[in-house]
């Protein structure tokens, strides 16, 4: 085989090269503004406006909605009938009794489900062995709609506290579980050598190393399994309770009494909007690397 001479191989190189387009000017692109910029932060006056618009834009809409009387008051009433209805049910007792039965199912069912799922979430995501056992069955129960089992815990369990318990369990613990095993096999794995190198033993390297570095993210899992643990809850409610905001959005439904059902639906918003922003915090206070 024979090699082309080394002058005709830069010639051809030089023939091709002519034949390149050049390529069109094109201005200096402007950096984005923060607001638009992929993951930049934001300055604390643009964020303090789009929290505020949040909150106030859907406000607006609704006085709007029950000045005009748009809507039907008996479908969508106003943010003041709303307002004297929450009055009312706080004033004769009634709110405060359902929302502490209400937030005592959620935390024995959302705990238990926590205590479970956090120590098995830990081994799976460390543990090839123990993934291996668990994620199938895991797996295969999260597809099945909690509220499904309903029947079967009455009949298990009775008509009394430990079905609602159960079925908030049931509804969280899988989701806890797999999202805190997903958390776990993120700990980067040269940390994991490192320790091992310096003479961390197994036990250390749990305790010093992927548990610490998981926590923050454990945190988010709670709290996006939090919120799946009210709707549950209300659902657990509407069957065999005598007392419960569930309960008393069915009783109300009975009768028309919209305002009373959207007074309780603020109340469950602002519990959830305050627990969610008090793990926020605890999330940014331990995990302040992340």
């Amino acid at each position: 085989m024979t090699m082309a001479p080394a002058g005709v191989e830069a010639e051809a190189q030089a023939s091709v090269r002519a034949s390149w387009r050049p390529l069109p000017r094109r201005r200096p692109i402007r950096p984005p503004r923060p607001v638009f910029a992929i993951r930049a932060p934001l300055p604390p006056a643009a964020r303090a406006v789009l929290v505020a618009l949040s909150v106030l834009l859907p406000l607006a809409v609704w006085l709007v909605l029950g000045a005009t009387g748009a809507v039907d008051p008996r479908y969508l009433p106003p943010p003041d009938k709303v307002w004297r209805a929450g009055v009312d049910m706080a004033a004769s007792g009634q709110l405060w009794t359902d929302t502490g039965a209400t937030l005592q199912r959620i935390l024995y069912g959302f705990g238990l489900a926590v205590l479970v799922s956090v120590p098995l979430g830990i081994a799976m995501g460390s543990f090839s062995a123990a993934n291996a056992l668990l994620e199938p069955l895991s797996g295969l129960l999260r597809y099945l709609p909690a509220a499904a089992f309903t029947p079967l815990l009455l009949i298990w369990l009775g008509i009394g506290e430990n079905p609602k318990i159960a079925l908030i369990f049931l509804g969280t613990v899988f989701f806890n579980m797999l999202m805190t095993a997903d958390v776990v096999r993120l700990v980067p794995r040269d940390f994991i050598d490192v320790a091992y190198t310096l003479g961390a033993r197994r036990a250390e390297v749990l305790g010093k190393v992927i548990i610490p570095h998981s926590l923050p993210g454990m945190l988010d899992a709670i709290r996006v399994n939090f919120a799946a643990a009210w709707n549950l809850v209300v659902v657990a409610e509407l069957v065999n309770s005598e007392i419960g905001l569930g309960k008393r959005i069915l009783l109300a439904q009975r009768f028309t009494q919209t305002d009373r059902i959207f007074a309780i639906l603020v109340v469950i918003a602002v519990i959830g909007v305050a627990t969610d922003v008090l793990l926020r915090l605890a999330r940014n206070r331990i995990g302040r690397w992340v």
